[in-house]
C-alpha cells in the first residue's frame, strides 16, 4: 500500500505541474509577466528578456496538491494518523509544507512588485529578511509546541552535541541561509529545479531509512514536481520559476532537513546550495577588502558560464556535485 501511495503522489505532482504549464505559461505571456534581465549575469542573458516568470506557481500547486492527496491516502491506511499520538508527525508534514508556501508567498510578493509594479528591486533586503525570520520562528515554534524540544545537534560523520538554547538561533540561521542559497542557485535554465530534484531524492532515502512517512511523501512530491517543471524550464527555458518558485523550493528543502531531525544534513545534501552562497560571500568579501574578484562572476554558476561552459553542461556538473553530497548524506545517516 505504501508503494501505491508514493506512486500516486509522484504521478500527481509530475502531471499537475507539467499540465498546468499548458495554461499558465501563455497566460503569463498574455499579461506580460516577463522577466526583466538586470546587469546581474552574463550579457548574453539579455536574450532571455521577456521570458515569463513566476512559473514556480506550477510546481507549488502540483507539489502541494500531491502532498495533501498522498497524506490523505496515508491517513486512510494508518488508522489514527490525525490523533494526538501522531501530533509531531503531522506538524512536521503540515508545518513544513506551510513554511514552504509562506516562503513562496514572500517570493511571489517580490516578483509581483518587480513585474507588475515595474520596480526592479522588488522587496527591499530588510523587508525580505524580516519576513523570512518571522516564518522561520513560527515554524520552529510549531515544532516546539508539538513536542520537539530537543536541542541536540546531530553533526554528520561526527556525532551529537547538545547546544542548549543556542539551537534555536542557529536553526533560524540555517533556515534563512539555505532558503536564500536556493534562491541564488536559480540563475540559469534548469539549474535550481535539477539540483533540487537530486536533493529531494537524497531526502527521500534518508526519510525512508528513518521511517518518516510524511517527510518521504514531501520528498517524493518535491522530486516529481521538479521534473514536471523541467519540461518547461530546461534550456532553452519557456518559463522561469522566479523568486516565487526558488523560495518555495528553499522552504521545502529546509522542511525536509528539520523534518528528519538533522538540520545540519544540509551541509551534505544541500552542498551545491552552500557552494553557491559561499561563492557570493567570498566574492563580496574579497572585493571589499582587496578590490579584486575571486571569480569572473558570482554566484559561481555564472563564473562557469564566463569560462565558456554551456548552461546544459553546468546543470549536469552541478547536479553531479549535488548527487555526491546526497550520497554522503545518506551514508552518514546509515552509519549513525
Amino acid at each position: 500500500m505504501g508503494g501505491t501511495i508514493f506512486l500516486v503522489t509522484a504521478l500527481l505532482a509530475f502531471v499537475a505541474t507539467a499540465a498546468l504549464g499548458i495554461w499558465l505559461i501563455p497566460f503569463l505571456r498574455k499579461i506580460k509577466y516577463g522577466q526583466t534581465i538586470n546587469d546581474i549575469g552574463p550579457t548574453w542573458h539579455k536574450a532571455k528578456q521577456g521570458t515569463p516568470t513566476m512559473g514556480g506557481i506550477l510546481f507549488i500547486i502540483g507539489i502541494t496538491l500531491a502532498s495533501l492527496v498522498g497524506y490523505a491516502m496515508l491517513a486512510f491506511q494508518l488508522d489514527g494518523l490525525f490523533s494526538q499520538g501522531y501530533l509531531l508527525e503531522n506538524v512536521r508534514f503540515f508545518g513544513g509544507l506551510v513554511m514552504a508556501l509562506a516562503f513562496g508567498f514572500v517570493g511571489f510578493m517580490d516578483d509581483y512588485i518587480k513585474v507588475a509594479k515595474k520596480r526592479n528591486l522588488g522587496l527591499t533586503a530588510s523587508q525580505k529578511i524580516v519576513l523570512q525570520l518571522l516564518i522561520s520562528v513560527a515554524y520552529l515554534a510549531s515544532l516546539f509546541l508539538a513536542g520537539d524540544r530537543s536541542t541536540v545537534l546531530i553533526i554528520p560523520f561526527i556525532g551529537q552535541w547538545d547546544i542548549g538554547l543556542f539551537y534555536y538561533p542557529l536553526s533560524v540561521i540555517i533556515i534563512v541561509g539555505f532558503v536564500n542559497a536556493v534562491n541564488l542557485t536559480d540563475g540559469i535554465d534548469g539549474l535550481a529545479a535539477s539540483t533540487t530534484f537530486v536533493t529531494a531524492l537524497g531526502f527521500m532515502g534518508i526519510a525512508t531509512m528513518l521511517s518518516y512517512m510524511g517527510i518521504t511523501l514531501l520528498s517524493i512530491a518535491l522530486a516529481a514536481g521538479c521534473v514536471g517543471f523541467l519540461i518547461w524550464n530546461f534550456h532553452p527555458a519557456k518559463v522561469f520559476m522566479g523568486d516565487t518558485g526558488s523560495m518555495f523550493l528553499g522552504g521545502m528543502v529546509v522542511a525536509l532537513a528539520f523534518g528528519v531531525g538533522i538540520p545540519l544534513i544540509l551541509v551534505l545534501a544541500g552542498i551545491l546550495y552552500l557552494i553557491e552562497a559561499l561563492s557570493v560571500m567570498l566574492q563580496v568579501t574579497s572585493f571589499k577588502l582587496t578590490g579584486k574578484r575571486i571569480f569572473k562572476m558570482s554566484p559561481i554558476h555564472h563564473h562557469f558560464e564566463m569560462c565558456g561552459f554551456s548552461e546544459v553542461k553546468i546543470v549536469m556538473l552541478f547536479s553531479a556535485v549535488a548527487l555526491l553530497g546526497c550520497i554522503a548524506a545518506v551514508i552518514s545517516v546509515y552509519i549513525m
